[in-house]
């Protein structure tokens, strides 16, 4: 027997909207006031939306349960497999000395703080998040300001406020794909559209960031530098979106970011260098690295990067899926859900082992063990560790994927989403709140968008406003509620040592979340009624098209490229790591 989904269960929408809010805000008071563990309140949070999806909604017992583990299940495969991976590189580094040398390489471009924040948490986050994303750029970020002397808190929190302006674009364009594909509006009006918002947002960003860190007036002691990199950042990731479409927005940005800062620090630095007030000053170290040393230091980065790249593109996916991948219907989930358009809800778990972003990651781990010097033995050491260190995050972010797919699937997301799509004209101003909802409770902008973008599109046609403005608004809107997300928290909190405190990260990054989405807000309300000049023109689609067998040819000669090249990168390496033992041995 199939159970049909309820958004208004007392037949009063506003005594419906205070009781499926419920759970919402008791994160937001168990996090600030009450200051729980982030893995105590997800489970007690889950707990109380199946409490009410049962009572209230009237969701028999079983599809809820089977509902919380699928999402449980779905936080294990792929989001803990990323994170797991992405912390060991971290951590191999770290055993094995390298990560000493990336710190004076970094020392040697600046060693300023507020410089530092700005090329890794800010442009080289927005470049991991272009190619892999799903908590990735806050893990590896997060982990390398921490290794680099930056207190946890502050290298965690800025990690998340950063990751806001590239989230749109991530893992290689996905929310915009998913966007067009519920809207059935084209790919490249809304990347367009989202390209006009977000760059007002990443020209404020890195001063806001930097503001942060070490406060107003020590932000514009560093305003050059804080000016090139946000602009830098916006004009690239505007061009790229309007012209070249969503796939590349933040590789693009991310990498031209990091170019322009590093040329310009060639030619200005500032008057003193900034650290934290409890560091001590900066020691100049008499060692001197060569760039051989300094190459196979950042390699476990630079093979990372080679692969996440790969991954990212299609043709490889397609070879990799064949190759690794199976999926099966959820028993007792699958199609037993009816939607409100008395359509079953599709249940089928994606096991996709080859070609997850985590995979890759694991890929480069293996790469890089002996590359910075370590055995395998060792490596497996350092695995167990990261696993023990990770032990309550995993748990935080399996109850906190189960939390969302329990709220989705018992209609409490509808309900909350109906009141909002019913403001009339003032839909446009809070067309971002559902997208910011939906990342919150998701931890994803592509989940966001496929939760809400019909909903957009069907709202603004009944308004009269163009619909590429309220599904783009579902985008940016999403991207600022990443940096609350119990998800992406509870990625931050381990990557960032702050396992047990996650209550400390969520109040540092809540109040800059909210008066980013009001700036969104207002830029969206705006774009509706004011400046309609800036909507892209753009033809609907009518049909969607027959979805074509892969060629896989070229995904073979993808992987043989890719191949070839790891083998040279990581011959290089070994022999600049043998020439340098001989040198040693000679000299001693």
């Amino acid at each position: 027997m199939k159970w049909t989904q309820v958004i208004d269960p007392f037949h009063n929408i506003a005594l419906s909207v205070l009781v499926a809010a419920v759970p919402i805000l008791f994160i937001f008071w168990a996090l600030i006031v009450r200051k729980m563990k982030g893995y105590q309140a997800s489970l007690i949070a889950t707990a109380l939306a199946a409490l009410l999806a049962v009572l209230v909604y009237g969701m028999p017992l079983k599809l809820a349960v089977l509902s919380i583990g699928h999402g449980a299940l779905y936080g294990l495969f792929p989001i803990c497999w990323l994170v797991i991976m992405s912390v060991f590189l971290f951590n191999l580094t770290v055993r094995s000395g390298q990560f000493e040398i990336i710190k004076h390489f970094m020392a040697s471009i600046t060693g300023d703080r507020r410089l530092q924040a700005l090329l890794i948490a800010f442009s080289f986050g927005s470049f991991l998040e272009g190619t892999a994303g799903f908590g990735a750029p806050v893990a590896i970020t997060a982990a390398m300001l921490v290794g680099l002397g930056f207190n946890p808190l502050y290298a965690s929190g800025i990690c998340l406020i950063a990751n806001t302006a590239p989230v749109a674009f991530g893992s290689i364009g996905i929310p915009i794909t998913v966007a067009s594909q519920v809207s059935d509006i084209p790919e490249m009006p809304i990347s367009q559209m989202v390209g006009r918002t977000l760059p007002i947002l990443s020209i404020i960003l890195p001063f806001y960031l930097v503001t942060l860190v070490a406060g107003f007036k020590r932000a514009t002691e560093v305003f050059p530098a804080v000016l090139v990199s946000g602009v830098s950042f916006a004009f690239l990731q505007w061009f790229s979106s309007n012209y070249l479409g969503p796939s590349l927005p933040d590789v693009i940005a991310g990498l031209g970011s990091i170019i322009c800062l590093m040329v310009f620090l060639r030619f200005w630095k500032p008057k003193a260098v900034w650290r934290f007030a409890n560091e001590p000053a900066p020691t100049f170290v008499t060692t001197t690295y060569t760039s051989g040393q300094v190459l196979r230091a950042w390699s476990p980065f630079i093979v990372l990067t080679i692969m996440i790249i790969a991954w990212g593109l299609q043709p490889i996916k397609d070879v990799l899926n064949s190759w690794g991948l199976f999926q099966f219907e959820v028993p007792g989930l699958h199609n037993a859900i009816l939607g409100q358009d008395g359509n079953p809800i599709p249940k089928i778990f994606k096991v996709n082992y080859l070609s997850a972003a985590g995979t890759a990651i694991l890929i480069a781990d293996l790469i890089a063990i002996p590359l910075v010097g370590l055995t395998y033995r060792e490596g497996a050491r350092v695995f167990v560790d990261t696993l023990n260190q990770l032990k309550f995050p995993i748990l935080t972010i399996a109850a906190v994927l189960g939390f969302a797919y329990i709220v989705n699937d018992s209609g409490i997301t509808l309900t909350l989403a109906a009141v909002l799509a019913n403001t009339g004209s003032w839909f446009p101003f809070f067309a971002p709140v559902l997208g910011w909802l939906g990342v919150f409770i998701t931890g994803s902008d592509t989940s966001a968008n496929a939760l809400f973008s019909k909903l957009q599109y069907a709202t603004a046609q009944t308004i009269g406003v163009d619909p590429v403005v309220t599904v783009a608004a579902n985008v940016s809107g999403g991207v600022v509620g990443k940096m609350i997300s119990p998800q992406s928290i509870a990625v931050a909190a381990a990557a960032g040592d702050l396992v047990g405190k996650e209550s400390q990260l969520f109040r540092f990054t809540v109040a800059h979340s909210f008066l980013m989405l009001v700036i969104i807000c207002f830029i969206t309300l705006a774009q509706a009624y004011a400046i309609t000049w800036i909507i892209p023109t753009y033809e609907m689609l009518t049909s969607k098209k027959a979805v074509a067998v892969p060629d896989l040819s070229a995904g073979y000669a993808y992987l043989l490229i890719l191949a070839l090249l790891l083998v040279v990168f990581s011959v290089v390496v070994r022999r600049i790591a043998r020439r340098r033992k001989e040198t040693s041995a000679l000299a001693g």
